[in-house]
């Protein structure tokens, strides 16, 4: 089954399961919840760890792998919470946040947006905490944590894992706005990923076996980064992401 089929098929079980009481834990708490990720495994084992809704109170009411169906299951389910990678096909979960910012600006029923992602690169907390997000987690966290922060940011609190709200401090409380990087500003979020580990000294069969893609995608991503940044081998690159501390 395609994660597409996936996600409308979760849609439409969600509203067919909208006609009755919802699911809370012993303190009598329910959130509703879509995850987003495009990794399909990933996505079951958030919902096996989280969506027990009877002891847990999270009810996942929608799944999507891609900017497109994020954006059409977030609208038609209207959650409290979104889960949101922050590397997504179609323009990753800054995009996302974008098209669906009148949901987030709603005073009456706001959907809020907790970023889910393997990334803890500056960039990315930064970029999604500016496109609206109200909190940034590492995969690492346990579920336990999880849920905890899922119902934080749900009540309107902005929760991050600790080394990452040093990343939101510093950028915010700057009385100057950091530059703009229009190199980078040209990579996809995706060919940012492979430009680090590119420069941390990977080679391309360990960050495609690191990103769930094949060889000849990191290859793909690689050259076009190359062209993009008008540089012409590994060494230069990695020079280039040492010098902007992307490494």
């Amino acid at each position: 089954m395609s994660d597409a089929t996936e996600a409308n098929g979760t849609v439409g079980a969600a509203e067919a399961a909208g006609s009755g009481q919802p699911g809370a834990d012993a303190d009598g708490r329910h959130v509703r919840v879509v995850l987003v990720d495009d990794h399909r495994m990933f996505r079951t084992g958030v919902q096996a760890e989280i969506g027990q809704t009877a002891e847990t109170g999270v009810e996942v009411v929608g799944e999507a792998a891609d900017v497109d169906q994020a954006v059409a299951v977030i609208t038609a389910t209207r959650p409290e919470v979104v889960l949101l990678d922050v590397h997504l096909p179609g323009g990753g979960g800054v995009e996302v946040l974008r098209r669906c910012a009148a949901l987030t600006a709603d005073a009456e029923r706001p959907v809020r947006f907790l970023a889910l992602s393997v990334s803890d690169a500056a960039e990315d907390v930064i970029g999604v905490i500016r496109g609206g997000a109200r909190g940034y987690v590492t995969k690492t966290i346990t579920g336990t944590d999880l849920i905890d922060s899922i119902f934080r940011v749900q009540e309107g609190d902005a929760v991050f894992s600790p080394r990452l709200a040093g990343f939101v401090l510093d950028a915010f409380a700057s009385t100057d706005a950091p530059p703009v990087d229009e190199d980078l500003d040209r990579l996809t979020q995706r060919e940012r990923e492979v430009l680090r580990l590119i420069a941390r000294g990977y080679a391309y069969k360990e960050i495609a076996k690191q990103l769930f893609i094949s060889v000849k995608t990191v290859e793909s991503h690689v050259s076009a980064v190359l062209r993009k940044l008008q540089l012409s081998n590994r060494h230069e690159l990695t020079r280039w992401a040492t010098a902007r501390r992307l490494v």
